[in-house]
């Protein structure tokens, strides 16, 4: 019986591995957000026309499957995006994610504008394979950015938070199949 659990939780546990082994993107189990611990919720693969372009791991102070109470919640949380394409541009991410920003606010930006604005100003530097951006969210400060673990800036409100994780959570999100796995 013992060894059908291990045999059990092993294969659990093959899809979030071959999800992100397949570009060789290891992602960590936990992260620090503001010196708060954030555990890997889900992991997986952002595809476009079957291309792999960057593995994301979301990160949660508490476990959830429901995309709504992510893009709701008040408590620590970040997504991690590492690039594994080199067909992703500073100028493509900045289109995919202002794409993003009107799926996710059903096209109603213009009371978040500026904070738009400078958040797609956050992908501004060229981008190459193997860049980490970590967007860490923690309600006492806001987002942060950080590209390659250095600060691009900080943003504040919760109107823009849920915006900005409405993009891979919303009922149009980025990609399917990653809100799917990232949501475990």
């Amino acid at each position: 019986m013992k060894n059908n659990l291990i045999v059990l939780a092993v294969l659990l546990s093959f899809p979030l591995l071959a999800q992100t082994q397949d570009t060789g993107v290891d992602l960590p189990n936990s992260v620090n957000i503001e010196e708060q611990k954030a555990e890997l919720n889900g992991a997986g693969i952002r595809e476009k026309f079957w291309i792999d372009l960057y593995a994301s791991g979301l990160y949660l102070s508490e476990s959830t499957d429901d995309a709504n109470e992510v893009i709701k919640a008040k408590k620590p949380m970040g997504i991690k995006i590492h690039i594994v394409s080199k067909l992703i541009s500073s100028s493509k991410m900045r289109d995919a994610v202002e794409e993003g920003f009107q799926n996710s606010t059903d096209e109603n930006t213009e009371p978040l504008r500026e904070k738009i604005d400078k958040f797609i100003s956050f992908f501004e530097d060229e981008i190459v394979k193997n860049d980490v951006f970590d967007i860490f969210y923690h309600p006492d400060v806001g987002v942060k950015v950080f590209k390659n673990n250095e600060l691009e800036g900080t943003i504040k409100g919760q109107s823009f938070k849920e915006a900005l994780f409405g993009i891979w959570f919303c009922d149009e999100p980025a990609d399917d199949d990653l809100k799917e796995a990232m949501l475990g």
